[in-house]
């Protein structure tokens, strides 16, 4: 059987960091799943899915009914994927799951070869590693993150031109004052002196070198 055969189903999925997803299974696409549980549409990257499984009827712990209002982004005409949906969802108020810490809220700027820019009202202008999202949900019934007026969130919220990879984005971004991976410790908090060898020289605030893998970074934005 066909997993699109199984559409409508009961379903159980951990994503990487251990974070477990309970819903009914709406979609597979090339690259992405999606997943209602009861209040949002989760839409899964399929590469961060460690492990899942169909679930028996004594195993489901609450019905979920499939919401009348679907999720703003959901097109039954065309098969799904990453890109498409990310295309989908610029403008749309959206919550992102990439680090282990906390969920990022708000909207889509830009969408480029191996990163997206995200304009969140709290950390401004984000620079996001398309290999580290590890779910997108789209606002629905036209909430705002925190409560907040449009006003607070501007129509063109950067002057910056983007550079078409993470790795020349990061490299432009060399003499600034930076955060990285939200700012999990203070080792990925400072000015950015160099990249070389996929490794990125760090000045730390108080003047110590620390060398960041290239591939391990997941967010970016300025102080």
């Amino acid at each position: 059987m066909k997993l699109k055969d199984r559409i409508g189903n009961y379903i159980k999925i951990e994503i990487s960091g251990n974070k477990p997803i309970t819903g009914i299974l709406i979609d597979i696409g090339s690259d992405l799943w999606v997943v209602y549980n009861g209040y949002d549409y989760l839409y899964i990257p399929t590469v961060h899915i460690q492990n899942w499984k169909f679930l028996k009827i004594d195993e489901i712990d609450e019905v979920i009914t499939v919401s009348d209002e679907q999720s703003p982004i959901f097109n039954h005409n065309e098969e799904i994927s990453l890109r498409k949906t990310l295309t989908a969802a610029k403008g749309i108020f959206t919550e992102i799951y990439v680090t282990s810490k906390q969920a990022l809220h708000g909207y889509i700027i830009s969408i480029m070869n191996n990163y997206f820019v995200f304009y969140s009202p709290i950390y401004k202008t984000m620079f996001i590693s398309l290999n580290h999202l590890k779910w997108l949900i789209p606002y629905t019934n036209n909430q705002r993150p925190y409560g907040l007026s449009n006003a607070n969130f501007p129509v063109n919220p950067s002057a910056l031109t983007f550079a078409r990879s993470f790795e020349v984005q990061i490299e432009k971004l060399i003499g600034e004052l930076i955060v990285f991976n939200i700012g999990e410790n203070d080792n990925v908090i400072g000015k950015i002196q160099g990249i070389k060898n996929n490794f990125i020289e760090l000045l730390t605030a108080k003047g110590d070198p620390v060398y960041l893998n290239l591939q391990h970074i997941k967010t970016v934005h300025m102080t």
